[in-house]
């Protein structure tokens, strides 16, 4: 069966904030139309509610952020709290763009900062060295296994708070639009096209997803995928979707 041409593709994501996003140079190269939606979004959990976690931050000596959410609602909770963050706390980053997102709130130098590579598990050495600290991990409702996996191995003195949540957005204003591609980067963002649109149809909307999670999500709602990454020929979403393209559009 032929491809059918892509003109349109709606990135179930923000738009980039930067100007030289390969989203933009995909879309001058292919003369296609690209939207940015977010399906998902972020919502605080309110410090009451950490409080009936049993969460007392004036019991922990170290914080493990794994994301910038997590610096944002660990800062915004303490200051809903009263909590004055003492100068000795330890900060150990999943990465180095963590850590220097921490820079928003805490000066560099007077802090005791600890950064891992890229996976929660680079962080392990770090968290062993410092094993005798009481850790918070301030995290989303949807929390990788690996985190927890990788503290409890290590056998430290840690506790998981839910300090937001990830939420389905109301898309409802999209019910007539169509989209040549959709394309998801969470099992989250598939459960909120059929929350928001139970009765959709695929018919001739490609759908491109990023990661194995989000791939199940899409094949458990019985979606068919026409693009998948990462792959090693397409490690990126941009990658995987400029392939497709030149392929479906080739001579049209």
């Amino acid at each position: 069966m032929a491809q059918m041409k892509v003109k349109t593709i709606l990135v179930s994501q923000p738009e980039p904030k930067v100007e030289n996003s390969p989203y933009f140079d995909l879309q001058q190269k292919h003369k296609i139309k690209i939207d940015f939606r977010p399906f998902i979004h972020v919502e605080g959990v309110n410090a009451k509610d950490v409080r009936l976690q049993k969460i007392d931050l004036n019991n922990y000596t170290a914080i493990i952020l794994t994301s910038r959410n997590a610096v944002d609602h660990f800062f915004r909770v303490a200051e809903e709290m009263r909590y004055k963050i003492p100068e000795g706390l330890k900060y150990f980053c999943q990465s180095e763009a963590i850590a220097f997102y921490l820079q928003k709130y805490v000066v560099y130098r007077k802090r005791k900062i600890y950064v891992g590579q890229k996976d929660f598990s680079d962080l392990s050495p770090l968290i062993k060295k410092y094993k005798d600290e009481k850790f918070l991990l301030p995290a989303s409702d949807q929390l990788n296994a690996d985190a927890p996996q990788t503290l409890n191995n290590l056998k430290v003195n840690w506790t998981q708070g839910t300090f937001y949540k990830t939420v389905q957005s109301d898309l409802s204003d999209l019910a007539n639009v169509y989209y040549d591609v959709l394309a998801f980067f969470s099992p989250t963002g598939i459960k909120s096209l059929f929350m928001n649109f139970p009765d959709f149809k695929q018919n001739d909307t490609r759908i491109a997803v990023f990661g194995s999670t989000t791939q199940k999500e899409a094949l458990d709602h019985g979606l068919r995928i026409d693009i998948l990454a990462p792959t090693p020929e397409t490690p990126s979403m941009t990658m995987a979707l400029d392939k497709y393209i030149a392929e479906a559009n080739k001579g049209k």
